[in-house]
């Protein structure tokens, strides 16, 4: 009975001890867990406080952190700058509205300008450059569409008759052919562009409208046609401005040509180019094809300068001098000539026998001993002649002569 319960006496001590070494075991790990806890903080713990409650997700509530957690910025301070005085400009601003047209005469002269639609285009630049011209007037009727291939679509040979009735042009300008490049109706056949027959088929029309064009009998300028994008295409249009300035020269009409205001110096197409006041600008769209507005007036200055040339007596205020209206010359008042000014003939420098006279204001006349003559050269004469110099004066800086003592016992 007494061995019993030393035994329970002996397993309760061993359980004891067993509990007493893992509690001490435990007690240095809670510290360490508690201190890596409080060194791994969130992003949120570090901006808005420590969490309060419990350590659920969503559950997890923070303090709000007052302005004294944070550091202070440093005061700023306010800096007044003082406003920089505005400069009255030293130009004088140059206005930008366009001057009014000026009214025209009830003579004035007309210029009738038909084609397609470069020709519109170029006429309406024309209207702008003639616009303060009282004495000329530009009538443009162009349609774009139209040509001498297509007359189905709009006939120049029967609309031309009755411009030129209405207008009654002082000068007819025509532009066309961008919309010839094109099959043709000939008769009941059609003919496909290129060939021979299609070639003199269209040099008749071209001789048929500048025969309209002539019968007022005033001067026509055929405009001829620009470069395009299309390689194709511009060699083909060289060939019609050959065509336009063979015929219209042997109806004594003038050929403008505007090629060279397009292309670059090899020749070819460009977009941007000079404008007509000497300054990069962009000429053509970007179809290659149109004209863009500093194009169009581009266009309109080659053909200006021929209008003027034709129509120079146009203007009211322009008075043109000939023989019939020059002053004489010898209604010119004499000029006051003082009564002790010496005449004499001028007369020239070379050959003073030219215009008559042989001696200069002043001369005298020679004395009629004849001059002594000096056998003796002179310096000038023994230095160029000789190559010698003359020596120095003695006791200059420049004399080198070596001087003996016999010479200094003389002095």
């Amino acid at each position: 009975m007494s061995a019993k319960p030393a035994a329970n006496y002996g397993r309760s001590g061993w359980r004891f001890c067993a509990v007493l070494l893992c509690t001490v075991l435990a007690l240095p790990l809670a510290p360490a867990e508690s201190i890596a806890q409080e060194q791994r903080r969130t992003l949120f713990e570090m901006l808005f406080g420590k969490p309060v409650g419990r350590d659920g997700g969503s559950d997890r509530e923070y303090q709000r952190r007052s302005r004294r957690d944070f550091p202070s910025a440093p005061p700023t301070r306010s800096v007044t700058r003082p406003q920089p005085t505005k400069k009255t400009p030293s130009v004088v601003q140059m206005r930008t509205a366009k001057p009014e047209p000026a009214a025209k005469l009830e003579n004035a002269r007309r210029v009738l300008v038909i084609g397609d639609f470069l020709a519109g285009g170029m006429g309406e630049e024309l209207v702008n450059a003639f616009a303060n011209s009282p004495a000329i007037v530009v009538d443009v009727r162009a349609n774009g569409s139209s040509g001498l291939v297509r007359t189905d679509y709009y006939d120049w040979f029967k609309t031309l008759p009755q411009f030129i009735t209405e207008t009654n042009p002082a000068t007819i300008v025509i532009m066309m052919g961008s919309n010839d490049r094109q099959q043709m109706q000939i008769g009941d056949s059609k003919e496909k562009f290129g060939t021979e027959v299609w070639f003199k088929e269209y040099e008749r029309r071209i001789d048929e409208l500048l025969t309209l064009a002539g019968r007022p009998k005033v001067p026509v300028l055929w405009v001829g046609l620009p470069a395009f994008q299309s390689p194709s295409l511009s060699a083909d249009l060289v060939g019609f401005n050959r065509l336009y300035r063979n015929h219209v020269e042997k109806y004594g009409g003038e050929f403008v040509d505007v090629w060279d205001g397009f292309v670059d110096e090899a020749g070819k197409f460009v977009v941007t180019g000079y404008d007509m006041n000497g300054q990069q600008a962009r000429l053509r769209e970007a179809d290659g094809i149109g004209m863009t507005q500093a194009g169009k007036r581009k266009l309109a200055f080659y053909v200006e300068k021929f209008v003027r040339r034709h129509l120079d007596g146009a203007g009211p205020d322009l008075v043109k001098l000939d023989g019939s209206n020059l002053p004489a010359l010898t209604s010119l008042p004499a000029l006051g000539i003082d009564a002790g000014q010496v005449r004499t003939q001028p007369i020239s420098l070379t050959d003073p026998a030219l215009d008559g006279g042989d001696k200069l204001l002043g001369d005298v006349p020679p004395s009629p001993t004849p001059a002594r003559v000096s056998v003796v050269e002179s310096p000038r004469e023994r230095l160029t002649k000789r190559g010698e110099m003359a020596d120095a004066p003695a006791g200059r800086i420049d004399d080198y002569r070596v001087v003996t003592d016999t010479t200094q016992a003389k002095q």
